[in-house]
């Protein structure tokens, strides 16, 4: 995982992609007395106030979003705030595999703005920068979280980890043209026939087919005498 760094300017881009910002309510608040940061570390929040919540808003939550690993093809996270009564310092975006490798998500190592509300990653641009560690075809979990660490307690109005957006990863077959040799596999009807032969339930359903067969003929002689 990446290692928290000071936090870079909005709409900065690289290789790696793109972040925006707007303001939470608790940096509006702050801004009118000085910076978001020095004054969110003076804010009285009390203690029956709610946990703040980043809701991912895309991709959509209701499925497994597929992306493909090529050029040109990006990925955008955005998110939105609510109940966060003392914006943070910076966020951590990570990519955490279903083998338990974790990948930074965006342009500055996974680290940005506790302002952002999007973060741009281009996996293959950060695959080609980082060939010893390629990004497997697996499905990953999104994990946002404050400078308080992915573990931090829940306390009233500072930000909640989030780690509900899962998503995976697949690259495309590479084009083998007819005349180089390609076939189709499901295309050729001796494969099919022999795939479905050596089926146990395919032998089980021709064996009930012949004993049907056979039965009929036996009550049609029975119906002749």
């Amino acid at each position: 995982m990446a290692q928290q760094s000071q936090p870079a300017q909005t709409n900065r881009q690289s290789t790696g992609g793109t972040i925006s910002a707007t303001a939470t309510q608790g940096s509006q608040s702050a801004s009118q007395s000085g910076s978001a940061a020095s004054n969110s570390s003076q804010l009285n929040i009390p203690q029956t106030a709610p946990v703040g919540v980043l809701s991912v808003t895309q991709p959509p939550q209701t499925t497994i979003a597929f992306f493909k690993l090529a050029s040109n093809q990006p990925i955008t996270f955005a998110w939105t705030f609510s109940d966060v009564l003392s914006t943070p310092k910076a966020l951590t975006v990570s990519a955490v595999c279903e083998n338990g490798i974790t990948f930074p998500v965006g342009p500055t190592d996974g680290v940005i703005p506790g302002t952002a509300t999007s973060v741009v990653w281009d996996p293959y641009s950060f695959q080609q920068a980082n060939p010893n560690s390629p990004l497997p075809q697996a499905t990953y979990t999104l994990n946002i979280f404050d400078q308080r660490g992915p573990g931090a307690a829940r306390a009233p109005g500072l930000l909640q980890a989030n780690s509900a957006l899962r998503f995976a990863l697949y690259s495309p077959q590479a084009y083998t043209p007819i005349a180089s040799g390609w076939q189709c596999s499901a295309c050729n009807i001796n494969s099919v026939v022999s795939q479905y032969a050596v089926h146990p339930a395919f032998v089980s359903i021709m064996a009930t087919i012949l004993v049907m067969f056979l039965s009929g003929i036996a009550v049609i002689r029975n119906g002749m005498h």
